[in-house]
């Protein structure tokens, strides 16, 4: 069993070890970290290159390339480089805890290796000292984990770096999408949910720093609050959001979905062009909603009364 670690780095010298060491404590011990800067200009590079030489199983892919791709296609060339059974997505300032491998590998051994399958985990948010701050990301935010397309189709909660795909799911995303991406996390979700098998593992497995320079991180109180003092941009926030996540799902549509699904994708991206009657019609029936009940009230209300929606 070919077993790939994808890690993404950026500038990430403050963490990186941390992160690296915390691959090779896993409890399972056969793998490849394959590691992908994308043109940091702090010291990464050199912390990338001493731990090659540290370990055979560790790969610079690119020591003599600075582009800068941006993460998703970033992630999307390591996905690419070599051929493996399974995927690991790793972020490059988070720690792994000890039997992250061996649980996720263990799960998938239960599903076809043939259908699309993507297992993720909870993770425990932590300060950048590892103080932890919220035992379960998942439960804070979300309330619950998706497995499902219609709720995955509204809200994502998988994070990348707790997300594990097999070699069918990966084939699957081409690179080539019609449609911009949210997040690969998300689409890669999108993809298995609809035509394999979303699985959730209520378990932490990671510790998800919080810190200034966070991609995407969890949502704090700081940063409610930050967005509840400026309505007028919080509300360009959602919308944003729910059309980024629209435009997302297109591409689902060029993929051999059940006449189901597709008919559930379709009403979803097509929702804002048709009358109050039909939204209202549409949010009963397919049940788009959120995880979390104020979340539902807020997503339902603005769906149905266009409130500071643009074209």
């Amino acid at each position: 069993m070919r077993v790939h670690i994808l890690l993404s780095t950026y500038n990430g010298e403050r963490f990186l070890r941390e992160q690296i060491e915390s691959i090779r404590r896993q409890t399972v011990s056969d793998w490849t970290l394959l590691i992908r800067d994308d043109g940091s200009s702090d010291g990464t590079r050199d912390i990338i290159e001493e731990y090659c030489q540290k370990d055979e199983r560790i790969s610079f892919i690119n020591p003599d390339d600075t582009t800068n791709l941006g993460v998703i296609n970033s992630f999307h060339t390591l996905l690419q480089y070599k051929v493996a059974d399974y995927y690991f997505f790793s972020d490059q300032d988070d720690v792994w805890l000890e039997h992250k491998l061996e649980w996720q590998l263990e799960e998938a051994q239960a599903y076809p290796a043939d259908k699309p399958l993507l297992v993720y985990t909870d993770l425990s948010v932590v300060g950048q000292d590892l103080t932890v701050m919220h035992e379960s990301m998942i439960k804070t935010q979300s309330d619950h984990a998706n497995t499902l397309l219609v709720q995955e189709l509204t809200e994502n909660t998988v994070t990348g770096g707790v997300a594990m795909v097999n070699h069918t799911l990966a084939e699957l995303w081409t690179g080539q999408e019609a449609h911009a991406l949210l997040m690969h996390d998300w689409y890669l979700a999108l993809v298995a949910a609809a035509l394999g098998n979303l699985v959730y593992i209520d378990q932490p497995t990671e510790l998800y720093r919080q810190h200034e320079a966070n991609v995407l991180g969890a949502r704090t109180l700081k940063k409610r609050m930050h967005n509840w003092i400026r309505p007028h941009v919080l509300f360009a926030k959602y919308w944003k959001l729910i059309k980024d996540s629209q435009r997302q799902a297109r591409n689902l549509l060029d993929l051999p979905l059940s006449a189901k699904d597709r008919e559930l994708v379709e009403n979803f991206i097509t929702i804002m062009d048709v009358p109050f009657m039909e939204r209202l019609k549409r949010i009963r029936v397919y049940g788009y909603r959120k995880n979390k009940v104020f979340h539902t009230l807020v997503f339902t209300s603005l769906i149905l009364t266009k409130f500071a929606y643009k074209e």
